[in-house]
């Protein structure tokens, strides 16, 4: 009787557990990541099917995200690793944009197309920090992917990462969705040591009307230009184009609610729960992790002060009439982003309303990290 179940506790997964402490590690990082969604509300759509499937692929001997094994004597992968496919062959990001062009209104873009400048400015953070994550020793492909965190879009940054780094996929999906759930925390002190009060208090014009035939013929032309230039960007590019002409073109009511809720949904939960489980104990409890992070911190940073900055500069082309504060609004979380300009904003001055000023820039920004993940593709894919 001692003997059957000395075998049967044997048989479990408790003595690898105690054995491989980094498994432990894993599963409370995976505790505090289900924490800051479930309790603290931090990009729980996305966190807390991360955070699960971080939990799930490290559970000792589990084999969920175990690799098919082929020949006579072979076994098929587990669950996770199958999900994993549609990040890794690229399929579930590209379906996630089409969901979010769905959903977005282009118009404050079209109406005020200099926004498109700020969108632009604060992809400036990708760059800077690809050249820090040069000068620690990455490789290019992995500084492009790492770098991509500074744009603030999820699907963007696993994109990238599953084409230049896969084996950086993990830490990158959680840094990136770490920050854009902390953008309402990371931005306002940027934000209010960049600016003035003047500057913050004031009040810009109504945007003028955008007509629906140029809400139509925007996706038409964006996807058409940029995809001639940057062609490796026509993926991103091009899906969330699509997504948006469902919305706008008012004639495919079906559609564009599929896409915005039941395929972008599930795509979601696969997208999430495969993504977590590629942050194993062995790719993920490494030096390389910490450097990802911090680098992380420094792309979302730069990328908000560039905004900001040229917002500034801007205000004093256009003679006072530009508040510095919707520079911000760049990065492309979409519309957490557009929300902190609008708070910051009315803190100084309660009659301002910066919030569809500041969706120009934000909807800029959603482009602008697509166009910047294809450079990256263009020069080390």
């Amino acid at each position: 009787m001692l003997e059957t179940i000395k075998k049967f506790i044997e048989s479990t997964a408790f003595s690898t557990l105690f054995d491989q402490p980094q498994y432990i590690v894993m599963l409370l990082i995976s505790f505090l990541l289900l924490y800051l969604a479930i309790k603290k509300g931090f990009e729980p759509l996305l966190l807390l099917p991360i955070a699960f499937g971080m939990l799930l692929t490290n559970l000792p001997l589990a084999g969920m995200f175990d690799a098919p094994i082929a020949g006579e004597h072979g076994q098929p992968g587990g669950l996770l690793w199958y999900f994993f496919q549609g990040d890794h062959l690229g399929i579930f990001p590209p379906v996630i944009f089409m969901g979010v062009g769905a959903m977005t209104d282009f118009g404050p873009l079209i109406a005020n197309p200099k926004a498109l400048l700020l969108g632009a400015a604060a992809q400036f953070g990708i760059f800077t920090t690809f050249l820090g994550a040069i000068l620690l020793g990455f490789t290019g492909q992995e500084a492009g992917a790492i770098g991509i965190i500074g744009g603030a879009d999820g699907p963007t940054a696993i994109f990238l990462a599953s084409k230049l780094a896969p084996h950086l996929l993990g830490p990158i999906a959680v840094a990136a969705y770490s920050y854009m759930a902390l953008v309402p925390i990371i931005q306002p002190p940027i934000m209010m040591a960049l600016t003035t009060k003047k500057e913050r208090m004031i009040k810009m014009d109504q945007l003028r009307m955008v007509t629906k035939t140029e809400k139509i013929i925007f996706p038409i032309m964006v996807t058409v230009v940029v995809s001639l230039i940057l062609p490796p960007a026509a993926t991103l590019v091009g899906m969330l184009m699509l997504g948006n002409l469902f919305k706008e073109s008012q004639v495919v009511g079906r559609l564009t609610e599929t896409a915005t809720n039941g395929l972008m949904n599930a795509v979601t939960i696969f997208l999430g729960i495969s993504v977590g489980a590629s942050a194993t104990a062995e790719e993920f409890l490494k030096p390389t992790t910490i450097k990802i992070i911090v680098l992380g911190v420094i792309a979302f940073a730069v990328g908000t002060a560039a905004g900001v900055l040229l917002a500034k500069v801007m205000n004093k082309i256009s003679g006072g009439r530009l508040n510095p504060l919707i520079g911000s609004a760049g990065v492309s979380a979409v519309p957490m982003a557009a929300r902190v300009s609008q708070v910051v904003g009315q803190k100084e001055n309660p009659s301002n309303f910066l919030l569809m000023h500041a969706m120009g820039p934000n909807v800029s920004g959603v482009i602008g990290s697509a166009v910047a993940a294809g450079v990256m593709l263009s020069l080390f894919g």
